[in-house]
């Protein structure tokens, strides 16, 4: 977990911005790219399969300011 809130929004922010820019034609494939070029980083397979299960516990449902 990221300890620091200032470091985790600048991290949010762009990754959000990078599944902007991927489109949404694209955003699967950028956030499965995204997920193994991370999983190389951490060389941890269970740690990388906790965190996916960790990302899709209580996603919340799109913003209606989203579309």
């Amino acid at each position: 977990m990221i300890e620091d809130a200032a470091v985790q929004d600048r991290i949010y922010a762009r990754c959000s911005n990078a599944i902007a820019i991927a489109g949404r034609g694209r955003e699967s494939l950028f956030l499965a790219r995204l997920a193994l070029l991370l999983f190389e980083q951490v060389q941890d397979e269970q740690r990388c399969l906790d965190a996916i299960e960790q990302a899709l516990c209580d996603l919340p449902n799109p913003s209606l300011s989203a579309d």
